[in-house]
């Protein structure tokens, strides 16, 4: 039995959603792991271990409240991140 983390597969797809808003953000693979790390420990885990289970949570994290709650832990993790970034580029705000 695989056991999947949808909230992960949407946190990543929205991640490049955002990311294009922000071109000064640096991105790369360090950045981007960060925000998606800080995120992902900032919302509820919705593990399945069938089609039908993942199919119906996703459905349900594709809710207008959910991803308004997604994008603003996203924000704030782009933020933070781009204030003191690991890789060493320059901070910036955002």
């Amino acid at each position: 039995m695989a056991v999947t983390n949808v909230t992960m597969e949407v946190v990543q797809s929205e991640y490049e959603s955002l990311r294009d808003s922000f071109p000064k953000f640096c991105g790369c693979d360090t950045c981007r792991g960060d925000v998606l790390v800080y995120t992902l420990n900032r919302l509820s885990p919705h593990y399945v271990s069938t089609r039908e289970g993942e199919v119906i949570t996703a459905i349900n994290l594709d809710t207008d409240q959910e991803k308004a709650k997604l994008d603003v832990v996203l924000l704030e993790g782009l933020r933070k991140v781009a204030a003191a970034p690991r890789c060493g580029a320059k901070p910036i705000t955002l």
